[in-house]
């Protein structure tokens, strides 16, 4: 496993993904096992958004929000066509996605993704057919965005063609590390 200290760069490959039907899929049965419930923030505070921002992208190099300030994010979170969904089951928050539609007939997956306790138990298919699914709910919409890198879990690109994106174009990137990292198998 490789390990990089914070300082150095790293390169990455960014994949944008599009969707421009509702898939033929219903919605999905709640997994086994699962106690809890996916919720909807309503107004969630900063602090929230960056604990789960952090314990989800942690093992992703996920730091591009760690220099927001509090008021972007903040502006961001409560705007009325934007949506925080966190997946809280025995107590505690297991993952969250974000949906945003500022962009009209458009909805954007911004964020995505599972804590490392919880990868691995079947529930990133249900949350991510949930997040698709509502996605498109909103009235309107006729393409939904979703973009995801190399940094990222080595199985999100194939998840994300698996529900129904198609890769429409790929980036070449680089990032500082802002502190050291191992990325996660």
């Amino acid at each position: 496993m490789t390990s990089w200290r914070a300082g150095m760069q790293v390169p990455y490959t960014v994949t944008f993904l599009e969707m421009d039907k509702r898939p033929g899929y219903e919605w999905p049965h709640t997994p086994n096992g699962m106690t809890g419930a996916l919720l909807r923030a309503q107004k969630p505070p900063v602090w929230y958004f960056r604990a789960l921002y952090d314990a989800v992208g942690r093992d992703y190099a996920w730091t591009d929000l760690h220099a927001s300030e509090d008021a972007e994010i903040e502006a961001w979170l409560t705007h009325p066509d934007v949506a925080l969904y966190s997946l809280i089951d025995h107590g505690w928050p297991h993952g969250f996605f974000m949906l945003d539609w500022r962009a009209g007939d458009i909805c954007d997956l911004s964020y995505f993704g599972l804590v490392p306790a919880s990868v691995g138990r079947g529930l990133g298919s249900w949350m991510l057919r949930t997040a698709i699914l509502t996605g498109w709910a909103r009235e309107g919409v006729r393409k939904l965005l979703v973009n995801t890198c190399t940094l990222d879990h080595p199985r999100a690109l194939i998840q994300y063609q698996k529900h129904g994106f198609t890769p429409v174009r790929q980036e070449e990137r680089t990032r500082l590390l802002t502190r050291d990292w191992s990325p996660a198998s």
